[in-house]
């Protein structure tokens, strides 16, 4: 898994690199003569490289998600037991929930993913009926974090080194929603297969 995630980044950079090739080619004295006609309606290819590869950000994630990309429902408190947090995860179809501290505030304590699960109480053979969320969770002060406009590579480098699948999201007001590795994965390959297009569309003549 981890090899594929840096196949991915290692490929983006390969497609970046083509691009930019490809548009100093363009851009040499040698050539501008023979396709300035080609190009003079258009100011897509400085607009390429203007723009850059790799725009897009947490942000765009998030709006993708929609309603799903909303936290505040996600969520269960450090007195919570385990098996009910699995229980949410499950009926919600997620892999981690926020926990919240047991007091008036509900201030962000910390998250619990099925990786917790799996290796503080299947592993370890304790109840996750007996066991409390509080008691198994990442702490807050351990979490590792991105903001909506944190470039959606730069999540992924992060989740890959760190071999973490879910990354919280905060602003300056606090938490605003989680993403996954499936979340940043789908959006890596959409962004290079859009590059790819224009790329193809470059060399033959669609800019």
């Amino acid at each position: 898994m981890q090899g594929g995630f840096r196949s991915i980044l290692s490929h983006g950079n390969v497609v970046k690199s083509a691009i930019l090739q490809r548009m100093r080619m363009v851009n040499s004295p040698q050539l501008q003569p023979l396709v300035l006609k080609r190009f003079e309606s258009s100011a897509a290819p400085a607009r390429m490289e203007e723009h850059g590869f790799e725009s897009t950000t947490i942000s765009d994630i998030l709006k993708v998600k929609g309603k799903s990309a909303d936290g505040s429902w996600l969520w269960c408190t450090t007195n919570d037991s385990v098996y009910d947090a699995v229980q949410s995860m499950t009926q919600h179809n997620v892999g981690a929930l926020v926990v919240v501290k047991s007091d008036e505030q509900k201030s962000i304590a910390g998250i619990i993913t099925e990786r917790d699960y799996l290796r503080k109480i299947i592993v370890q053979g304790r109840s996750s009926k007996s066991t409390k969320v509080g008691d198994i969770m990442t702490e807050e002060n351990k979490l590792i974090t991105v903001t909506p406009d944190t470039k959606v590579l730069k999540a992924m480098q992060l989740m890959t080194d760190n071999r973490i699948r879910h990354i919280p999201v905060i602003n300056d007001k606090g938490m605003i929603g989680m993403v996954s590795i499936g979340d940043v994965v789908r959006a890596v390959v959409s962004e290079h297969r859009q590059e790819l297009d224009r790329l193809n569309a470059y060399i033959q003549g669609g800019y």
